[in-house]
């Protein structure tokens, strides 16, 4: 990067939060404001028509990326939160009665609790907590006890934006439906880093942000089965969602369009595409393995410094290292090294519950992509000392 922070080169280690855009992505929303902006599914001009056109392409892409079996199963949201928002809403409204119960597991982002604890206080729905052991693995056994002929759906990370674990969703969703209990994975911290297979996975609703994943902000996704979301009701009211409208009945649209109420971002939705093409160009087997010599490469360096104390060692994580060093507090950490040019995260990572079990209010974390370099980790290691020396 070119950016510089308090005349230093920017090193930027917060990928777990948002990533940067490459130029392509950056171009082709400006493109398709200069040359195709108007509204979608709307007009017969020609605008309008190349417009739709784009949109509905990029909703092949996505489907196409995720190997979904149809591209009405891919439904274009704001973002993960809004994807699982959506899901908690309806299929509690639908799928639940009182007392009925919801699983999570103890290592969820705040997008995936509080939408299902606000499916329970208004629906009587109980949640149950899956928890991990101390190397941050999610335990499989607690899982099997908990799973009841109450238990109408289970949520999850595909990948712990805190503790990088990568979970074995494929298990958890093999032994949900050996039950016939559906399964959500929250794929946010995933998409820019595994491949994923939504049909091999048998998932039956996925989720991610296009920010994660190189795409703007603003535009997101959730994969549902189709036997799903034709049985969910509709989320929101209004425009693209509906068929035909009177004072006495409204009827609604097909899928996907059932639940994409209101004008689409349809630049956000060509850019998500075009950020999709990008990743696939370099290959995620090629970025996964790079991340992974980045993370081993940081990891075995950070270990080295007295007092520091990793959060999150399984055996199988994503590039994310959560620490801290003896008793220095993370925001002063974050603060300090910020004036070196290194950006890092600090506090409790929106997994509240997560990280107090831990006996800590919040940790440091720092998060790798495929344009980190390992001289800037030896650049980051080397602040880090002098920071601990000041701190001390």
């Amino acid at each position: 990067m070119e950016t510089e922070v308090y005349g230093k080169p920017l090193v930027y280690f917060d990928n777990a939060a948002t990533t940067q855009k490459p130029l392509s992505v950056i171009n082709i929303v400006s493109d398709a404001y200069l040359h195709q902006n108007a509204n979608v599914h709307r007009g017969v001009h020609f605008l309008s028509m190349k417009a739709t056109e784009a949109h509905e392409a990029a909703r092949r892409r996505v489907a196409e990326f995720l190997h979904a079996g149809s591209t009405d199963e891919i439904v274009f949201t704001r973002g993960t939160t809004e994807s699982i928002n959506l899901v908690a809403a309806t299929f509690a409204k639908s799928c639940c009665q009182r007392g009925d119960e919801i699983v999570v597991t103890q290592m969820e982002h705040h997008a995936n609790i509080v939408p299902w604890q606000i499916a329970a206080e208004q629906y009587g729905l109980v949640l149950r907590v899956v928890p991990i052991d101390a190397d941050g693995v999610l335990q499989l056994d607690v899982l099997d006890e908990l799973l009841s002929d109450r238990t109408r759906l289970v949520s999850l990370a595909h990948v712990s934006n805190v503790l990088g674990t990568v979970n074995p969703v494929k298990t958890v969703i093999d032994r949900c439906h050996a039950r016939n209990i559906p399964v959500l994975v929250d794929g946010a911290q995933a998409v820019a880093h595994l491949k994923v297979d939504v049909q091999a996975l048998d998932a039956d609703f996925y989720v991610f942000s296009g920010h994660k994943i190189y795409a703007p902000t603003g535009i997101g996704v959730l994969y549902g089965k189709r036997e799903w979301l034709d049985r969910l009701p509709p989320y929101q009211g209004g425009g693209e969602m509906i068929q035909n409208v009177s004072f006495e009945h409204t009827t609604f649209n097909q899928l996907p369009y059932k639940f994409e109420a209101g004008t689409p971002d349809y630049v956000g939705s060509v850019a998500l595409a075009t950020a999709l093409d990008y990743v696939a160009n370099l290959g995620i087997d090629n970025i996964d393995a790079y991340e992974q010599q980045l993370l081993q490469y940081a990891t075995e360096k950070m270990m080295q410094l007295p007092g520091m104390h990793i959060f999150g060692t399984a055996p199988h994580k994503s590039a994310v290292i959560s620490f801290k060093v003896g008793n220095i507090h993370h925001f002063d950490l974050g603060t300090i090294i910020d004036k070196t040019g290194v950006a890092i995260r600090t506090g409790h990572h929106c997994a509240q519950p997560l990280v107090e079990s831990m006996g800590v209010s919040g940790m440091a974390r720092a998060s790798f992509a495929f344009y980190n370099t390992f001289e800037e980790i030896d650049y980051f290691i080397e602040q880090l000392k002098r920071c601990v020396m000041i701190l001390s």
